[in-house]
């Protein structure tokens, strides 16, 4: 029986965007810089703004099919090592989500364990979620952190700052092939 949180009844959105946000944040933690560089932060919310409501949800959408497509590939690499990928995943997530408490209030950490449990289990991050409403302005960070969180394990688990963003833009690539 097909679930109403199929990733096949889920907008993907705009991958793009999202991936462009998650590898430039990657780049500015790689390069030692934790604090938010200001210019950087008036760029963001300028794109964000340009974008407009519909831009924005397509954004969204895009944060939560990477959710998926990491996910998916850590849920195979755990596997090849006979290890639940929620077993090593969440707790990690959580745990570094509850060091960030001016970018993550600790009431939304259950949604992104959630949005990621879901994602684990094969379901899409954004079905999910939205059975319970629609998102809220205090998600939003967590949700891209949630996102950046996720490429960073999976960049540590290869040992290559770049491997989760070529793995999404080499998706991107063959999709368009397609």
């Amino acid at each position: 029986m097909s679930s109403p949180c199929d990733p096949q009844h889920a907008p993907v959105g705009d991958v793009g965007a999202a991936l462009m946000m998650i590898d430039s944040r990657l780049k500015s933690v790689y390069d030692g810089n934790t604090e938010t560089d200001p210019e950087q932060q008036a760029l963001m919310d300028q794109f964000t703004a340009s974008l407009g409501p519909g831009g924005a949800d397509a954004v969204l959408d895009g944060a939560c099919t990477l959710i998926f497509m990491f996910m998916k590939w850590l849920r195979l690499a755990y596997e090849d090592h006979d290890k639940d990928v929620i077993e090593y995943v969440v707790p990690n997530l959580v745990a570094t989500m509850r060091m960030m408490p001016k970018s993550v209030r600790p009431e939304v950490i259950p949604t992104m364990a959630g949005l990621v449990v879901a994602a684990g289990t094969g379901l899409s991050p954004n079905l999910w979620r939205k059975q319970y409403g629609y998102w809220t302005e205090d998600e939003m960070t967590p949700l891209e952190a949630t996102a950046f969180l996720l490429a960073e394990h999976i960049n540590r688990l290869t040992d290559d700052r770049d491997f989760a963003t070529r793995m999404i833009a080499e998706a991107l690539s063959g999709a368009d092939e397609a």
